[in-house]
């Protein structure tokens, strides 16, 4: 097939893939970024031709690069995890579906569609919700109940959003949401008595910042939705107050409010501030950036390429062999490497990897790839394993010693060896017993304090032996702060979060 067909026919391609919307940085023909290989000798018509190449999913201009460009094509844009999380109700899904909306990954007849089936059941303003809620259940209630998974790129980033369920009975399936995300945006009601709920004790807002800052979150985007209600109004007055309300809190979860998180002033329904900076004759008082501004700015330390590989795994499902789930935490995983399945040290080899629908040959760090195993049976794999590099294999203990924050224990329980809980830790979840404490740590000093200790209560920082049932696979912070972090459950609420020390 000769060059100008091929480019011809991704040109169509394109148009299709951008709903002939074309950016307008893609209107000047950038050559340099073409193989400059593949457009030498070639005349100037040629080279205008090329210009809608970039908007191309990757898959298709890869068939004409050579294989060295693959890997840079593949690296060109770094890739993030948004996780959505806040109260039920403050708007995280809605926000999530105008994103995609204003992105160009959903089209109009699509929303249409929605609107209509959103109107038959009477809640007209769900129906961007939908994008993110697929099944019947969460559209029914209204609630997000597993967690969403969308896609959409901005000129530098290529962002993976995981819609969490804000419903308390919901919690664990946000844990899951949230181990796998570098960015969290924390969605805030401002309609009057809605951020109240949220956010008092026993709301979700408070318990979901704890998990986020746990779960390796560092960076937070605090979206203050529902601006455009009548009872807000785009108030300055409303946004401050909530604003000023979330600081100390935020602070007390351990985030740095300077550096690592920033406000912003949102509609999601009406899709204001999302895309395109807020009109001044609407909002007056706001000249910040808008949320994909602020999503591209933000600064997130990647994993090492270069570090033994490791991907613990979230799902798995049998299509032509056994395809496991998961976000790659660290190291470069490639066609037809060989690696172990951890614990229980399954050789396979990596047949094929796929990054959304594309097949790619190598990928990194903070990727969500779906890749394709021979040498193991699906049932022998359950989420939680971790797919690693053969050479240097993850630890897998039965027990380890972990510093412990104690959060909130349920009502009267105090916190001594016997206790029991749910671990969650990246995609493991099993059950663990306190075996023993070792020592409390003063808050304040962050030293030891010597008086032995048999018992903890509320704000603690103690220093204990946990074991667990089953043997698991997990890493010491020090080394894989994504491997060595987790949190304790009981009853649905989260009790203590925890980093590991020693294994």
């Amino acid at each position: 097939m000769d060059l100008e067909e091929d480019i011809r026919s991704l040109q169509l391609d394109s148009a299709e893939d951008i709903n002939g919307v074309v950016n307008p940085e893609d209107e000047k023909p950038d050559v340099d970024k073409m193989d400059e290989g593949l457009l030498s000798g070639s005349d100037p018509k040629q080279e205008v031709q090329a210009q809608s190449v970039e908007a191309e999913p990757k898959a298709k201009v890869k068939e004409i690069l050579s294989v060295q460009d693959e890997e840079d094509e593949q690296m060109k844009k770094r890739h993030l995890n948004v996780v959505f999380i806040g109260h039920v109700d403050a708007g995280k899904s809605t926000t999530g579906g105008q994103i995609l909306f204003l992105s160009g990954q959903v089209d109009d007849r699509t929303i249409q569609k929605y609107e209509k089936e959103a109107k038959d059941k009477s809640r007209e303003s769900w129906y961007m919700a939908y994008i993110m809620d697929t099944n019947e259940e969460e559209r029914v209630k209204g609630k997000t109940v597993e967690v969403g998974r969308a896609h959409f790129e901005t000129d530098t980033t290529r962002f993976t959003i995981l819609d969490a369920p804000g419903h308390k009975s919901y919690v664990p399936n946000m844990i899951s949401g949230a181990s796998q995300a570098d960015i969290g945006v924390l969605v805030i009601s401002a309609r009057k008595g809605e951020f109240e709920t949220g956010y008092e004790r026993g709301g979700q807002t408070r318990e979901h910042v704890q998990l986020a800052k746990t779960l390796g979150v560092t960076k937070l985007l605090v979206v203050v939705n529902k601006m455009d209600d009548p009872t807000v109004n785009w108030s300055k007055e409303r946004y401050d107050e909530i604003e000023s309300k979330m600081i100390p809190f935020l602070k007390q979860s351990g985030y740095n409010v300077k550096k690592d998180v920033s406000f912003l002033p949102i509609s999601g329904l009406m899709g204001l501030n999302i895309k395109t900076r807020l009109d001044k004759s609407l909002c007056s008082w706001w000249d910040g950036p808008c949320l994909f501004e602020s999503l591209d700015s933000i600064e997130v330390p990647m994993g090492d390429p270069k570090s033994p590989f490791r991907m613990p795994i979230i799902d798995k499902f049998k299509d032509m062999g056994t395809v496991v789930m998961g976000k790659v935490e660290s190291g470069t995983i490639r066609d037809g490497d060989s690696l172990l399945i951890m614990p229980n040290k399954d050789h396979v080899k990596v047949v094929a990897i796929y990054i959304d629908e594309n097949r790619v040959t190598l990928a990194g760090p903070g990727e969500n790839l779906r890749v394709r195993l021979s040498g193991v049976e699906e049932e022998d794999i359950l989420s939680g394993f971790v797919l690693s590099s053969a050479a240097n294999p993850i630890s897998t203990v039965t027990e380890f010693v972990a510093q412990l924050q104690i959060l909130e224990l349920l009502d009267n329980a105090i916190f001594t060896a016997g206790y029991k809980a749910v671990l969650h830790v990246h995609s493991v979840v099993e059950e663990c017993e306190i075996v023993e404490l070792l020592q409390q740590i003063d808050p304040k000093t962050r030293k030891p304090i010597k008086k032995k200790v048999l018992f903890v209560k509320n704000g603690a920082i103690v220093l204990c032996r946990v074991q667990v049932n089953n043997v698991i696979c997990v890493e010491k912070f020090s080394d894989f702060p994504q491997l060595g972090r987790f949190t304790l459950r009981t009853e649905g609420k989260t009790v203590a979060v925890g980093k590991i020390t020693a294994l």
